[in-house]
C-alpha cells in the first residue's frame, strides 16, 4: 500500500504538469517539480527510521541539491536555442549528473 501511494503521488504530478502546461500561465510548470513532494516522502521514511541528527544531515544535503538542478537549468537555457530540445534535455541531464555526481563525491570527502 506504501509503494501504491509513492507511486500515486508522482503520477499525479506528471497529470498536474501536463494541465498547467496547456494553461496560459504554461510557465507555473515549472515551480511543480520544486513541491517538496518527494522530499516530503525522503523526509519521512528517514525521519521515521533514523535519528534526529540523521534527518537534519539529510536536510542539509538537500540544500546543497540544489545546485545540480541550477547546473541543469542552465545548461538547457543555454542549449534549447541551439539544438533539437530532445538533445536539450538530455545534455543538460548529463550536465545534472556531472554536477550531482560532484555533489556526492565532495559531500563523502569533506562531510
Amino acid at each position: 500500500m506504501d509503494l501504491l501511494l509513492k507511486a500515486s503521488l508522482g503520477a499525479a504530478v506528471v497529470v498536474l504538469l501536463a494541465i498547467l502546461a496547456k494553461t496560459r500561465n504554461y510557465y507555473i510548470a515549472g515551480l511543480v517539480p520544486l513541491f517538496p513532494t518527494f522530499a516530503l516522502i525522503a523526509h519521512y521514511i528517514v525521519g521515521k527510521g533514523r535519528s534526529v541528527a540523521d534527518l537534519k544531515t539529510t536536510i542539509v544535503f538537500g540544500m546543497w541539491s540544489i545546485i545540480p538542478y541550477f547546473v541543469y537549468l542552465t545548461a538547457l537555457y543555454l542549449l534549447v536555442d541551439r539544438l533539437r530540445l530532445e538533445l536539450s534535455l538530455a545534455l543538460a541531464t548529463a550536465a545534472w549528473l556531472v554536477a550531482a555526481t560532484l555533489l556526492v563525491m565532495a559531500w563523502v570527502r569533506f562531510h
